[in-house]
């Protein structure tokens, strides 16, 4: 169920074309930015919101499944496929229901199609089986400076994660212990959850559906796991933002029963840079410059991620101006495609006393062709 509407936070239609979605973005991120409103607890939440909606419409792939799935569509691990298919035999056991069927298709009972699903596997209270079961998918954060995110960078982490355990191979069980049928459900594995039309069953609590129990294993203490350290490479492509998941293949919770383990997703956090700030894919920044290249015009160099370059600053430039460097923005993760700097100028006046600077400033008076600050109404 969809508990937030991005499109009513960025105030668009649900057709909106993305060309659409990002005008109206910037305007309300001018509106609500927090440097417009310094100290306004309410704009700052507003901002936070209105960025976290156009994260997701303003990326297409997000964006469709937003729209197929709602927010469930955006977690970590979310399996489309897998949710399209349940669609499907939901919609399927309906007809049946209606037919007068009972059948679950390929699936023993309610807890198998859950399990499928979404990866429950054997983690999930009541729902072991003998089966092999995909790990779940973890999550952990992840803090990086600015520059790092635009540029990208590869490293090292040291995790503490839980692991197979060696000694009985994630089983719970010692393996040298001796086998006997299980009290609980006369080794069958299962109990009865439900009597009528519909028969359910569920696994056996005790013996986690084997049938069978055995002396808990010394290492794990029969859970099965054991934790460990473990060091991971991480590849972080240039141009992640604040919230991104970097998906780390099989580097999340083991297996059970010999099946695959999950996936690590790191969550990125990016800290402010004093200089630099990001709003969707370009990039802006203040840069001083003196009277006579505000008046006369000249080149000039400035830093950007990919080092310094040349900035053509025209004659009769105005303190406020914006100038913009294509291409030197941050990186689209997935398209590849690079924003835009954008450079507002700001005219720095030189602070001293000196008689014949002021007798200079003096005769530039002369030369407005209007009172400054004629047009200043409240």
């Amino acid at each position: 169920m969809v508990t937030k509407d991005y499109y009513k936070i960025i105030g668009v239609s649900k057709d909106a074309t993305q060309e659409e979605v990002k005008k109206a973005y910037r305007k309300l991120a001018r509106k609500w930015h927090p440097d417009i409103n310094p100290g306004n607890k309410e704009a700052e939440q507003k901002f936070k919101e209105i960025a976290e909606a156009y994260d997701v419409i303003g990326d297409e792939e997000k964006r469709k499944l937003y729209d197929e799935f709602g927010e469930e569509g955006l977690q970590a691990g979310f399996d489309a496929e897998k949710a399209r298919e349940y669609r499907q035999w939901s919609s399927f056991q309906q007809q049946e229901r209606r037919a007068g069927g009972q059948e679950f298709g390929r699936y023993q009972s309610y807890e198998d199609i859950f399990g499928d699903l979404f990866g429950f596997g054997g983690r999930a209270a009541g729902f072991r089986t003998t089966r092999a079961a995909r790990g779940r998918d973890v999550e952990h954060e992840m803090t990086i400076d600015l520059i790092s995110a635009l540029r990208g960078f590869q490293t090292e982490l040291s995790m503490q994660m839980p692991k197979e355990c060696p000694g009985c191979r994630g089983s719970g069980t010692d393996p040298s212990s001796r086998m006997t049928p299980c009290p609980t459900c006369g080794g069958s594995g299962r109990l009865n959850v439900a009597e009528g039309p519909m028969h359910f069953t569920k696994p056996c609590p005790q013996c986690h559906g084997h049938g069978k129990i055995g002396k808990p294993c010394a290492q794990c203490g029969g859970s099965g796991q054991v934790v460990g350290t473990e060091r991971i490479k991480v590849v972080i492509p240039p141009g992640v933002k604040e919230g991104s998941k970097i998906r780390v293949a099989g580097k999340g919770e083991p297996g059970l029963n010999g099946g695959q383990p999950g996936d690590l997703y790191l969550v990125i956090r990016v800290k402010p840079h004093p200089l630099l700030k990001r709003e969707g894919n370009d990039l802006y920044m203040e840069v001083p410059i003196t009277v006579r290249e505000a008046m006369a015009g000249g080149t000039i160099t400035i830093p950007t991620v990919d080092g310094l370059v040349k900035l053509k600053v025209p004659p009769k430039s105005q303190s406020g101006q914006t100038l913009k460097l294509k291409g030197k923005g941050a990186t689209k993760v997935k398209s590849k495609k690079r924003g835009d700097l954008m450079v507002k100028l700001v005219v720095k006046v030189p602070q001293t006393d000196d008689r014949e600077i002021l007798e200079g400033a003096e005769k530039m008076d002369r030369h407005y062709k209007e009172d400054v600050r004629a047009r200043i109404r409240l």
